[in-house]
């Protein structure tokens, strides 16, 4: 794969397209996007639903892929990535964190942390040992082994936290990690995030309705009908 010169950069998209088919024609969702985030920092994507945020946050993950421009993603070309190279990049670089928490029924809090873990083929014993230590992080010790059905929403979302960063993600992408949860949960849950994200130096982004949330990010992001536009850049 194509690298790039090492700078502070972890992110950087030139021109990103994406359209889908729509009837008879196509329906544009992003229009030459362009943007660079640095190692480290806070970002909010704000927007009405259909305004492309999502789909610019599954570019990002490298769960969609954009039709035509360039993405660079931690020095690497993405798009002259393989499939496998891929995968390996989005296990290595990336933690998703979603409304929904996502988390598989049947397993307990800690296995469920310890999933990305057993993708990499780490044996069980030490995926469970940092799994463990990671639910400590988020305060969820205690809750080890109680399967996602007896937490409360805000504690599901913490697991999902825990498991998305064991990893050691260069990059959160959360969307609307909120959206289930109430304002007091939701501020909690903010306030984790934002700690975890000074303290690793982990660069977080995150989609949200909430003006309040993102505020709180370093850099504030709308999506327009497929244009952003930068409507707080707040450095460190």
């Amino acid at each position: 794969m194509t690298q790039m010169p090492v700078n502070d950069h972890l992110i950087r998209l030139s021109n990103i397209n994406k359209s889908y088919p729509h009837s008879d024609e196509s329906l544009s969702i992003l229009n030459n996007v362009s943007m660079t985030i640095n190692k480290g920092e806070s970002c909010a994507l704000l927007g009405a639903s259909g305004s492309g945020k999502s789909t610019l946050l599954n570019i990002l993950g490298l769960l969609d892929c954009a039709d035509s421009g360039e993405y660079c993603l931690a020095g690497q070309n993405i798009f002259s990535a393989t499939p496998d190279e891929l995968a390996a990049i989005r296990n290595r670089h990336i933690g998703f964190i979603f409304q929904s928490f996502n988390l598989m029924p049947r397993l307990s809090a800690l296995d469920n942390v310890a999933l990305p873990l057993r993708y990499r083929n780490t044996p069980r014993n030490q995926a469970q040992q940092r799994a463990l230590h990671m639910l400590a992080q988020v305060g969820l010790e205690q809750r080890a082994r109680h399967r996602p059905a007896d937490l409360s929403g805000g504690q599901r979302q913490r697991v999902a936290i825990a498991r998305a960063l064991i990893g050691e993600p260069s990059l959160i992408l959360a969307d609307e990690p909120t959206g289930n949860l109430d304002r007091r949960t939701a501020d909690e849950i903010m306030e984790l995030l934002l700690s975890l994200n000074r303290t690793r130096n982990v660069t977080l982004i995150v989609v949200t309705h909430d003006p309040a949330i993102a505020s709180r990010l370093d850099r504030q992001v709308r999506v327009d009908n497929g244009v952003l536009q930068e409507i707080c850049p707040c450095p460190r």
